[in-house]
C-alpha cells in the first residue's frame, strides 16, 4: 500500500537521497531546478539556479551535488556550494541525470541532452577529486547502482531498455566490459533510476509503466510495486531499518494527474541498505 510521503509537486522529480545521519530526504526537482529536504520539521527548498540532478552525502553537514555543468559541495545549513570539478560545462546541450555513490567511496553521475538528444550523454565516476568517463555515447543516463560488496556496478541508457552490468575492480572502477544483465526489450519497459537492498536484489522504477520493479541478483524479474501514477522516476530506502522505500515522480506533461509529480512512500518486509558516504 503506498502512500504519499511529500505532496510537493515536481515536474522532473529525481535522485532522492535518504542520509542516513540526519533522517532526511534530500530530492531534486531537475526542470524546476530546486533540491528539497523533508525532515520532521517539515520541506525546505533550495533554487539550484540551474538544472540539478543527483546527490551523495559526505558528512552530516555536507551534500556532493551534480549540477548541469559541475559537481559541487554543498553546505546544508548555509545553502552555499563550492565547486569541486567541472561537468561538461562546455557543452550547454548537456545536464546531469541519473548518479549515485559507489560503495567504495565515488560518485557516479550520468549527463544527457536536455532535449533527449540522441547519444549526447555519458557516464563518468568522481574518485577522490577526479573526475574520468566510463561509458559512452548515452541517450539518457539511468539506473546507476551497485551490487552490496562494491564489486559489481549496473547502469542503463533508457531508450535502448537494457539494464547492463560491469564488474568493478578493488577501487571501484570498471574492469571488464559492460554485459546485459536485465533485458527489457520485449516488454517495452523504460528503465529509469535503480537501488539495490541488502540481499542484492535490484530496484527499478520504470518511466511510464507506474511501477517498481524488483529484479533478483540473477536479474530474474521477482514482483511489482504499483504506484498512481505513471511517470515513476527513482526509488531510495528510508527510515531507521531501510524498509521504506521512497519514490520520487514526474509532473512534466501530465496536467491531468494531480499526484504526478509527488513523493511516495512503500513500506517492505526487506531492508535496502544506507547510501555510502562520498570521499572528497
Amino acid at each position: 500500500m503506498h502512500r504519499i510521503f511529500d505532496s510537493t509537486p515536481c515536474l522532473l522529480g529525481e535522485g532522492p537521497l535518504w542520509h542516513p545521519q540526519r533522517q532526511e530526504l534530500f530530492w531534486f526537482d531537475i526542470l524546476g531546478k530546486r533540491l528539497h529536504m523533508r525532515g520532521n520539521d517539515g520541506v525546505q527548498s533550495w533554487n539550484m539556479g540551474e538544472h540539478a540532478s543527483a546527490a551523495g552525502w559526505v558528512d552530516r553537514d555536507t551534500l556532493l551535488i551534480a549540477t548541469e555543468t559541475g559537481l559541487d559541495r554543498f553546505d546544508i545549513a548555509t545553502g552555499a556550494r563550492d565547486r569541486l570539478v567541472a561537468l561538461e560545462a562546455d557543452n550547454p546541450v548537456t545536464r546531469s541525470n541519473d548518479g549515485r555513490a559507489d560503495p567504495m567511496g565515488g560518485f557516479w553521475i550520468g549527463t544527457m541532452g536536455k532535449s533527449a538528444e540522441p547519444d549526447a550523454g555519458a557516464f563518468y565516476r568522481y574518485y577522490r577529486g577526479e573526475l574520468r568517463q566510463l561509458f559512452s555515447p548515452i541517450t539518457i543516463t539511468n539506473a546507476a547502482c551497485f551490487a552490496p560488496d562494491g564489486r559489481t556496478a549496473y547502469f542503463a541508457d533508457t531508450p535502448k531498455q537494457v539494464i547492463h552490468s560491469v564488474a568493478l575492480d578493488a577501487d571501484g572502477w570498471p574492469d571488464a566490459e559492460p554485459e546485459i544483465h536485465i533485458d527489457l526489450r520485449d516488454q517495452g519497459l523504460n528503465p529509469d533510476g535503480a537501488v539495490t537492498d541488502s540481499v542484492g536484489n535490484l530496484w527499478n522504477a520504470q518511466w511510464g509503466a507506474s511501477r517498481v520493479a524488483c529484479y533478483g541478483p540473477d536479474g530474474r524479474f521477482l514482483h511489482a510495486i504499483d504506484l498512481p501514477t505513471t511517470q515513476i522516476t527513482c526509488p531510495a530506502f528510508a527510515g531507521a531499518d531501510f524498509k521504506l522505500m521512497l519514490v520520487t515522480s514526474a509532473a512534466d506533461g501530465r496536467t491531468d494527474d494531480p499526484l504526478a509529480g509527488q513523493t511516495f512512500s512503500v513500506a517492505l518486509d526487506i531492508a535496502g541498505q544506507p547510501e555510502p558516504p562520498v570521499t572528497l
